[in-house]
């Protein structure tokens, strides 16, 4: 058995050291803790979005919102019709 110095914490693994989280679970070791406890939320890494490279627009056609990775913004039902975005004017030059 170990004796402990006088004035020394016994050390993390001593289950004196150790308080638990909640009511009725084991304590844990500072390692298995989440890395980012510490942070305020704000500042947390945040979980990949399970979407992808997906963005969510606006049918300039009809008015509905959808999800999509195309590069056009028109929904399938808009570019089914034949309805045509107005092209941007192209830039002049002098």
């Amino acid at each position: 058995m170990t004796e402990t110095v006088p004035g020394k914490p016994a050390g993390p693994w001593a289950p004196a050291a150790q308080t638990p989280v909640a009511t009725g679970t084991p304590p844990q070791c500072p390692c298995m803790q989440g890395s980012f406890a510490a942070l305020p939320p704000e500042l947390r890494p945040r979980a990949a979005s399970q979407k992808g490279n997906l963005r969510k627009v606006t049918c300039p056609g009809c008015g509905s919102v959808y999800w999509t990775n195309r590069q056009t913004d028109l929904c399938m039902n808009c570019e089914k019709k034949g309805v045509r975005l107005p092209e941007p004017p192209a830039p002049q030059e002098t």
